[in-house]
C-alpha cells in the first residue's frame, strides 16, 4: 500500500461535523456486569442485589447526574436508583431483580445544571466572593424549570421563586442550596446532554441455580441383589436418608429403555451377558427413545409418584439429558435424515479418544432432514420433562453439541418455564465451558475434581471470582461422577473424602456427589480414574450404612451451607495466609458482613499439618491486637481469639479440616 492510498483512505473516514455533534458529551465507559459487550445476559438468582459500576464523565467541572434504569423485560415501566460519585470518574449503584426472567439495564447520565449551580455557589460564598450574578441565575433556572413543569410541580416552583426573590443574598443562598430545593429542581430536570449506555441483559433465575447440594444414584441399582432390577418405588426407601444428609437434588442417570446391539458387559466389556443391564446411556430402544420409560423401572405413573415423594422430602428429581443414541433407538427408523450413514449402510458410532462407545451413534443436528425437526423434538422432549415435574436437567456432553442449538433450546423452554435449570457436563476448554454459560446453561460441571494441591486450588478458586467467569459461569464442584473415579481418592482413605467433601461444600454454593462417595467407595481400574465394577454397566446394591462411612460428616456441612449465607455462593472467596503449602485456607462473608467464614483444609490426607495464619481482622475494621470470638461450626466449640496472627493443627485422622465463624464480640 502506497502513501498516496493511505491519504485517500484516511480523507474518507473523516468525522464529518453533522455526526460529530451528535456524538454524546458525556462518556459512560467500562461498566459492569456485561458479558461480551451485552452480547449475552448476566447470571443472576431471585433476591440478589446486582451490583453496577461505571466510569462516567465529561468536559469540565459539570456536576453530572448518573443513574441506573433496571426493568424485568415483561414490564413496560423502568425502575430507577441513582448512583453515587466513588472518585476518579468512578460511579456504583445497585438495584434488588426480585422475579424470574429476564432483565436488562442501563446507565444515564446528565449534566445537572442546578447541582453545578448550587456546587459553585457554595464555593464562592464561603470564599467570600460576591454572588450577586450567580443568585440572579439561580432565580433563573428556576424560573425555566417551573415554565417546563405542569400542575403542583409548576406550582411549588414557582412559589419558590417568589420566596427566592423576597429573601437577602444570605438568605438565597441558604436557600438554594436547602435539600427541599435540590430535590424540587431534580424533579424538573430537563437533562442536559442526556447520555444512554447501550442496553445490557440480565437472567435472573431462582435460587437453587446458585445456591443447591446434588446427590446422584441409579434407580436400578435400590435393590439387595444384583440379580433383581431396582425401580422406580425402590428409590422411596432412600429419599429420608438422602434428605438427612442435606441434599436438595436427587439427580438420575437416563431412566429410558436401553439397547441391545452392541450392549456393553461389565466392566464396559465388549460382550455383554444375557442378564447384563446395559449402559443406560445407549438410549432407545422398540420400547420407546427419550420420551419413554425403562419398563424395568416401573411405570410413569411411578415416576410421578416418585417426584411427588421426593417433594414432600425436600427433593428434587433431575433427570440426565443425553442427546445419543442406541442403534435400536426409533429415530433410525424413523427419522434416517436424522443421521449419518455410511456407504456400507452402516453408521459410526460414537467416540471420545481413547474411549469408544460402540453401543451409541449420534444425531446430526445440520443434516438437511434435522432442520428443524430434530431441533423441535428434542425441545418437545424436554418439555414433556418438565410438565411431568422435573424443573432440572444435568445435560450430558453439551459441548459436543452446537452452541446455537443449546441457545435456541434453554431460550424456548425457559421463556415458559422460567424455573428450569441447564446443568452442563461439560469437561472442555475454558472458553467453551463459558460459552456454554453465555448461551444459557445455568451452571457446569468443572475442573475442580482435578485441583488437588493449593497452588492449583487457589488459582482456580480466583479464577472463578474473576470476570468474566464471575458473570457467565456457576460452578458446581461434583466430587465424583460414575465416569470420574478421582486419582486423589484412590489411597487417600477416608481423610481424602472429607477434603475433597469440605473442599466443594466450602469452595461453591453448588456441588454434588454420586452415591458411593459417602462411603469412601474408592477402588479403580488400574491405572486409570475409573471405577471398577462401574455401576454405568452393572446393577450395584450398596450397604449405606457400612462402617467407616462419611454420612454425618457430609450431612453436617450440608447443615453448615444452609444455616451460613456466605456459604451459599462461590462468589465472594477470599484466600488468606497460612504459612504451609499443604493448608488452604479461605474466606467468606455475605454481602451484609453480618456472617463471616473462615474455612482451613489440610490437603495431605495421611500427617497432621501445623500452620501460623491470619485472622482478617482488616476486613472487619479492627486493629491487629483486636479479641474475635470464634465457633467450631462442626463441633460448636467456642473461643476468644486475641490479635491477628494465630496457629493451627490438623490432623487428618480426627479432621482434616477446620471451619469456624468468626464474630466481633
Amino acid at each position: 500500500m502506497t502513501a498516496e492510498t493511505l491519504t485517500q483512505d484516511d480523507s474518507t473516514s473523516t468525522l464529518p461535523l453533522s455526526q460529530a455533534l451528535l456524538l454524546p458529551r458525556i462518556a459512560i465507559e467500562g461498566t459492569t456486569p456485561v458479558i461480551d459487550g451485552g452480547e449475552f445476559a448476566v447470571k443472576a438468582v431471585v433476591g440478589q442485589r446486582v451490583q453496577v459500576a461505571s466510569k462516567v464523565f465529561a468536559d469540565g467541572h459539570d456536576k453530572l447526574a448518573v443513574m441506573i434504569r433496571w426493568r424485568p423485560r415483561s414490564e413496560e415501566s423502568w425502575h430507577s436508583v441513582v448512583m453515587t460519585d466513588v472518585g476518579n470518574n468512578g460511579w456504583e449503584g445497585a438495584f434488588t431483580v426480585a422475579a424470574q426472567g429476564p432483565h436488562e439495564y442501563c446507565i444515564e447520565a446528565w449534566i445537572d445544571t442546578f447541582a453545578s449551580f448550587r456546587y459553585e455557589l457554595s464555593k464562592k460564598h464561603e470564599a467570600g466572593v460576591p454572588v450577586s450574578l450567580e443568585l440572579q441565575e439561580g432565580r433563573s433556572q428556576v424560573l425555566q424549570a417551573a415554565e417546563r413543569s405542569d400542575n403542583e410541580l409548576r406550582d411549588r416552583l414557582m412559589l419558590l421563586h417568589h420566596e427566592l426573590s423576597g429573601l437577602l443574598e444570605t438568605e438565597q443562598v441558604a436557600l438554594f442550596l436547602h435539600e427541599d430545593s435540590a430535590h424540587l429542581m431534580t424533579q424538573a430536570d430537563h437533562r442536559a446532554y442526556l447520555s444512554i449506555s447501550p442496553v445490557f441483559p440480565i437472567d435472573v433465575e431462582r435460587e437453587a441455580a446458585q445456591f443447591a447440594s446434588w446427590y446422584e444414584l441409579f434407580p436400578r441399582s435400590i435393590t439387595d441383589d444384583p440379580a433383581r432390577h431396582g425401580t422406580f418405588n425402590d428409590v422411596h426407601s432412600r429419599l429420608s436418608m438422602i434428605h438427612d444428609m442435606g441434599f436438595d437434588v436427587l439427580y438420575f442417570p437416563p431412566i429410558h429403555p436401553i439397547g441391545r446391539s452392541h450392549r456393553k458387559g461389565k466392566n464396559n466389556s465388549l460382550t455383554a451377558g444375557p442378564d447384563d443391564p446395559g449402559s443406560p446411556y445407549a438410549i432407545g430402544s422398540e420400547e420407546g427413545g427419550h420420551e419413554a420409560i425403562h419398563s424395568q423401572l416401573g411405570t410413569r405413573e411411578d415416576f410421578r409418584n416418585l417426584v411427588k415423594a421426593a417433594a414432600d422430602h425436600g427433593l428434587e428429581i433431575a433427570l440426565d439429558f443425553a442427546i445419543q443414541c442406541s442403534q435400536d433407538h426409533p429415530w433410525l427408523k424413523q427419522h434416517p435424515g436424522w443421521f449419518n450413514w455410511r456407504p456400507d449402510g452402516t453408521i459410526k458410532y460414537a467416540e471420545n479418544p481413547p474411549k469408544k462407545y460402540q453401543d451409541i451413534v449420534n444425531v446430526d443436528f445440520y443434516a438437511a432432514d434435522a432442520i428443524p425437526s430434530l431441533w423441535v423434538e428434542l425441545r418437545d422432549i424436554v418439555v414433556g420433562w418438565v410438565e411431568e415435574g422435573v424443573k432440572t436437567f444435568r445435560v450430558d456432553n453439551p459441548h459436543t453439541k452446537p452452541l446455537p442449538f443449546w441457545q435456541w433450546l434453554i431460550s424456548d423452554v425457559r421463556a415458559k418455564y422460567p424455573e428450569v435449570i441447564f446443568l452442563a457436563e461439560a469437561f472442555t476448554t475454558p472458553a467453551m465451558m463459558a460459552r456454554l454459560g453465555k448461551v444459557g446453561y445455568s451452571q457446569s460441571y468443572t475442573y475442580f475434581t482435578w485441583r488437588n494441591t493449593k497452588a492449583e486450588l487457589s488459582e482456580y478458586l480466583g479464577e472463578l471470582n474473576e470476570s468474566p467467569w464471575r458473570e457467565c459461569f456457576r460452578p458446581n464442584f461434583f466430587v465424583n461422577t460414575p465416569d470420574i473415579n478421582p486419582g486423589f481418592l484412590h489411597e487417600s482413605g477416608r481423610a481424602g473424602f472429607l477434603i475433597r467433601a469440605a473442599l466443594a461444600t466450602m469452595g461453591s454454593g453448588l456441588w454434588g456427589m454420586y452415591s458411593g462417595f459417602e462411603l469412601c467407595e474408592a477402588a479403580p481400574v488400574p491405572g486409570k480414574e475409573e471405577y471398577l465394577d462401574s455401576e454405568k454397566y452393572e446393577i450395584r446394591p450398596r450397604d449405606f450404612t457400612a462402617p467407616g462411612n462419611i454420612i454425618a460428616e457430609i450431612a453436617q456441612l450440608n447443615r453448615i451451607r444452609r444455616q451460613n449465607p456466605a456459604l451459599q455462593t462461590h462468589l465472594g472467596l477470599k484466600l488468606y495466609n497460612a504459612w504451609n503449602d499443604n493448608i488452604l485456607y479461605f474466606g467468606k462473608r455475605s454481602e451484609d458482613g453480618s456472617n463471616f467464614i473462615l474455612v482451613a483444609v489440610s490437603l495431605d490426607p495421611f500427617n497432621a499439618q501445623e500452620a501460623n495464619f491470619e485472622l482478617p481482622l482488616w476486613e472487619l475494621g479492627l486493629p491487629d491486637d483486636a479479641q474475635t470470638q470464634g465457633e467450631d461450626l462442626m463441633t460448636g466449640h467456642r473461643w476468644t481469639w486475641y490479635g491477628k496472627t494465630q496457629w493451627m493443627r490438623i490432623e487428618p485422622w480426627h479432621q482434616p479440616f477446620g471451619i469456624w465463624r468468626i464474630t466481633v464480640s
